[in-house]
C-alpha cells in the first residue's frame, strides 16, 4: 500500500521528468532543424551573393571594356582629325612657302630689271646732257653766224619779231572785232524785230479785250433798259462816276465794262452789281453805291497790300506802298496776276539769297516792289521799273532797294547781287510753265517746230522738246556724229532755232552721243 502510495508520489514526478527530457530532446531536434535551414539558407544566400558579385564584376567589367573601347575610339577619331588637320596645315604652309619663294624670286629680278634700268636711264641721261650741250654749242654757232649775216644782234631779232606778231594778232583783232561788231548789229536789229512782234502778238486782238473788259451778268434783259436809263441818265451817270465805258450790245443777259484801269473797272462791276441787286437804278443812287464800292474797295487794296507785306515778312514799308501794292491785285501782266508774281519773286529772291548768303530780308523786300511801278505805270510816263525806282525813294526806301528795283530790267546796269538775283526771279516767275498766258495750239506747234529744226540737221536720230519748249534733247548717230561735231551740232541748232522761231526766254540745246558695244552669250 505504502509502495503504491509512493509509486503514485513517484509516478507524476517521472512523468514530468520524462516530459522535461523529451520536450528537451524535441526541442533540440526543433533547434537543429532550424539551424540546418538557416545554415542551408546561409549557403543559399552566399551562394547567390556570389552569384550576383560575380555577374555584377562581368558586367562593370563588359561595361569598363565598352568603356574603354569607346573612349578608345573617340581619341583616336581625334587624333586623325588632328593629324588631318596638320596635314593640311603643313600643305598650305608648303604651298605659302612655295609661293613666297617664287614671289622672292620674282622680286629679286624686279629689282635686278629695276637696277638695270637705273642704269640705262642714267647713261641716257648721260647723252641727253652732252646733246643739249652740243645744241647749245650749235645754237650759239648758229646766232652767231645769223648776227654776222644779218649785221644785227639776238636781242634787236627778237624785238623785230615780237613786233612783227604785236602788229599781226592787231591786225587779227581788229579783223575780228569788225566782224563780231557787224554779227553783234545783225543780231540786235533780229532780235529788236523778234521782240517786237513778241509784244505785238502779245499785245492784240483776242488778249486786249480778255484783260481790259469786264463782264457783268444780268438776270433778264430788261434791265439793260432800266441801266440805259431814260435818255440814257443812267449809263452816263455810271460812266461820270466811274470813268469806264459801258457797252450794251446784243449779248444776252450781259453788259460789258471797258477801261485800262483795273481798279476803277472793279468798282464799277462791283457798283453795277449792287444796283442790279438793290433794283434802284436812277444818278443820285448811282452817285451813292460809286462811292461806298470806292471806299470798299480802298480798304479791300490795303488790307491785300498789308497781306502781302505780312507774307513776306516785310515790315515797315510806307502805307502808300502798301496802297500800290494792293492795286498790283488788279493788274495783269501778260495774264499773270502782278500781285501774286511779285510774291513769287520775294519768294525766289529769299530763297535764293539765303543759298549764297546774303541778306534775305532785303533780298525778299527787293523782290515784293520790283513792279510796284506797275500800279500807276497808265498813270506816269516812263517805264515800270524807273517809276517803281523812284516811289521807291519817294517813300523812304533805302538805296540799294530801289536800284535794284530799277535795274531789274536793265533800265540801269546792276551793281550788286541783289539786283541779280531779283533779274534772276523776276525771269523765272514769268517764264515757268502756266505762268503766262499762252494758247495750247501755239505751244504744241512750238514744240513741233523745235524737234523739226533739229530732225533736219545730219546725223540726228531723234529729238525731244521737254521742259515745256526749254530743253531740246538731240540723240545722234555716234559712227556719224563725232565728238567734237557734237559741240558744233549745238551751237547750229541754237542759231537755226533764233533764227527760225519766236519764243519767250532761252532754250537749252543738248546733244547726247553714245556708243555701245553689245554681245550675247550663248
Amino acid at each position: 500500500m505504502a509502495f503504491d502510495s509512493f509509486s503514485l508520489y513517484l509516478l507524476p514526478t517521472a512523468s514530468l521528468a520524462l516530459g522535461v527530457v523529451a520536450g528537451f530532446f524535441v526541442r533540440r531536434l526543433i533547434v537543429e532543424g532550424d539551424q540546418r535551414k538557416i545554415e542551408e539558407n546561409r549557403k543559399k544566400i552566399t551562394q547567390d551573393a556570389l552569384a550576383d558579385a560575380d555577374r555584377i564584376t562581368k558586367e562593370a567589367r563588359l561595361q569598363a571594356k565598352e568603356e574603354a573601347y569607346r573612349t578608345k575610339q573617340a581619341l583616336e577619331k581625334e587624333i586623325k582629325v588632328e593629324r588631318d588637320e596638320l596635314k593640311d596645315e603643313q600643305k598650305q604652309f608648303t604651298r605659302k612657302r612655295e609661293t613666297l619663294k617664287k614671289e622672292w624670286e620674282s622680286l629679286d629680278r624686279k629689282i635686278t630689271e629695276v637696277q638695270q634700268a637705273e642704269e640705262r636711264i642714267h647713261e641716257r641721261e648721260q647723252e641727253v646732257v652732252k646733246k643739249n650741250r652740243q645744241a647749245d654749242e650749235l645754237l650759239d654757232q648758229q646766232r652767231q653766224e645769223l648776227s654776222r649775216i644779218s649785221g644785227i644782234s639776238s636781242d634787236e631779232a627778237k624785238k623785230q619779231l615780237m613786233d612783227t606778231m604785236i602788229s599781226e594778232a592787231r591786225m587779227e583783232a581788229a579783223k575780228r572785232l569788225v566782224k563780231i561788231e557787224n554779227e553783234m548789229k545783225l543780231e540786235a536789229d533780229r532780235k529788236g524785230k523778234n521782240i517786237i512782234a513778241l509784244a505785238i502778238s502779245r499785245y492784240a486782238g483776242e488778249y486786249v479785250a480778255d484783260k481790259t473788259v469786264s463782264i457783268v451778268p444780268l438776270p433778264n434783259d430788261e434791265m439793260k433798259g432800266r441801266i440805259i436809263g431814260r435818255e440814257g441818265r443812267n449809263i452816263r451817270a455810271i460812266e461820270a462816276a466811274t470813268g469806264i465805258d459801258i457797252i450794251i450790245d446784243d449779248t444776252p443777259e450781259a453788259v460789258v465794262l471797258s477801261g485800262f484801269n483795273p481798279v476803277r473797272r472793279e468798282i464799277a462791276r462791283q457798283s453795277l452789281l449792287q444796283l442790279i441787286g438793290d433794283g434802284r437804278i436812277h444818278p443820285g443812287r448811282i452817285e451813292e453805291v460809286v462811292a461806298k464800292m470806292t471806299k470798299e474797295m480802298e480798304v479791300s487794296i490795303r488790307e491785300a497790300g498789308e497781306q502781302a507785306t505780312f507774307d513776306v515778312g516785310a515790315h515797315g514799308i510806307h502805307v502808300e506802298l502798301i496802297n500800290l501794292l494792293g492795286r498790283l491785285r488788279y493788274r495783269t501782266s501778260y495774264g499773270q496776276n502782278v500781285l501774286q508774281h511779285s510774291l513769287e519773286v520775294a519768294f525766289l529772291c529769299g530763297i535764293m539769297a539765303a543759298e549764297i548768303g546774303i541778306d534775305v530780308k532785303i533780298a525778299k523786300r527787293a523782290g515784293l516792289l520790283h513792279d510796284i511801278g506797275k500800279a500807276v505805270d497808265h498813270e506816269l510816263e516812263g517805264s515800270h521799273a524807273t517809276i517803281g525806282r523812284d516811289l521807291a525813294k519817294k517813300y523812304g526806301e533805302s538805296d540799294e532797294i530801289a536800284y535794284a528795283i530799277g535795274a531789274h530790267h536793265e533800265d540801269q546796269p546792276p551793281m550788286s547781287v541783289v539786283d541779280v538775283l531779283v533779274q534772276a526771279a523776276d525771269a523765272l516767275s514769268g517764264a515757268r510753265p502756266g505762268a503766262r498766258r499762252e494758247m495750247l495750239q501755239s505751244y504744241v506747234k512750238r514744240l513741233e517746230d523745235l524737234e523739226a529744226i533739229a530732225n533736219t540737221f545730219r546725223g540726228v536720230e531723234k529729238s525731244y522738246a521737254i521742259q515745256a519748249g526749254r530743253d531740246l534733247r538731240i540723240i545722234v548717230d555716234s559712227s556719224r556724229i563725232k565728238d567734237d561735231e557734237a559741240a558744233i551740232l549745238s551751237h547750229d541748232v541754237a542759231r537755226s532755232i533764233e533764227e527760225k522761231l519766236t519764243y519767250p526766254g532761252q532754250i537749252r540745246v543738248t546733244v547726247i552721243r553714245e556708243t555701245r558695244a553689245v554681245e550675247y552669250a550663248k
